[in-house]
């Protein structure tokens, strides 16, 4: 969250300077502030919104409401609310501040193509973000990601239609406007990889979690064998979102040449079994 303030302030430092216009910087800062109040606080309502998700009772829902308990009870975690994302990928993500208010959303695939203890594994994963305090950050990031990227757009398309500073577009003016508009195209790339970093780094630890929670690692193991196998899309999946799900839900998009694996949302599916499995 502080890096995600000093970056919009940074950049609309120089997008006032480009455009002599102390006000914008204002802007910045102020939308910085209550960009970050939002994400906090509705940051989860959001990424549920966004993923088509729709809250499950427990009325027909058995199995999972007795799988999430029986983790929860063990993990010593409130239980979270329980969300159904429609399609027939096999995935989930937990969101939430914290674990008071967590949530935890499963597609149909998950449900209906994993077994007991595969499904166990999964949720044991979620479960384990939600006890390592990975959901309000990686949560967070789905929104201060995006505002950075519309504000982003938002100068450029000004600088397109002529914005600016006319009267002064000398020397130091043009300086601070070549620079603006550098930081507007870098901007979404800065938010990216502190939103991929966030990611990539905790996802190992939440797998060693889960399989310390249900002491069955091969559970996972065996769940995430059947995800790099599917390809299945996933019609609610978004890149501001991806970096939340257990796998990669953008099935079909992934590059295996060494540039891409700089953005990759998650570590290679086949390091995580390897790891599982102590091999």
């Amino acid at each position: 969250m502080t890096a995600v303030f000093v970056l919009l302030v940074g950049i609309g430092f120089v997008f006032s300077r480009a455009y002599g216009n102390q006000t914008i910087l204002y802007a910045f800062a102020i939308a910085s502030v209550a960009g970050n109040f939002f994400a906090y606080w509705y940051s989860d309502k959001v990424a549920l919104a966004m993923s088509g998700a729709r809250q499950l009772n427990r009325e027909g829902n058995e199995r999972l409401f007795r799988i999430v308990e029986n983790l929860s009870i063990t993990a010593g975690l409130p239980i979270p609310r329980l969300y159904i994302i429609p399609g027939q990928q096999i995935n989930a993500f937990a969101t939430g501040r914290d674990a008071k208010h967590a949530a935890v959303a499963v597609t149909h695939g998950a449900l209906e193509r994993l077994d007991d203890n595969e499904l166990t594994g999964v949720l044991a994963h979620e479960l384990s973000h939600i006890g390592n305090r990975d959901i309000l950050i990686s949560t967070i990031v789905v929104v201060l990601a995006g505002m950075i990227a519309i504000m982003s757009d938002w100068f450029l398309r000004m600088t397109y239609w002529g914005g600016g500073n006319r009267d002064n577009d000398k020397g130091g003016n043009t300086l601070f406007l070549v620079l603006a508009i550098v930081s507007a195209i870098l901007a979404p790339l800065a938010a990216t990889i502190i939103q991929l970093a966030v990611s990539r780094k905790r996802e190992f630890l939440a797998d060693a979690s889960g399989a310390l929670l249900t002491r069955y690692p091969e559970g996972l193991a065996s769940a995430l064998e059947k995800i790099a196998n599917d390809q299945t899309p996933l019609r609610s999946a978004h890149t501001a979102t991806a970096h939340l799900f257990l796998a990669n839900p953008l099935k079909g998009k992934e590059n295996k040449n060494w540039i891409a694996k700089l953005f990759m949302t998650h570590p290679p599916v086949e390091d995580r079994i390897k790891a599982l499995r102590g091999k």
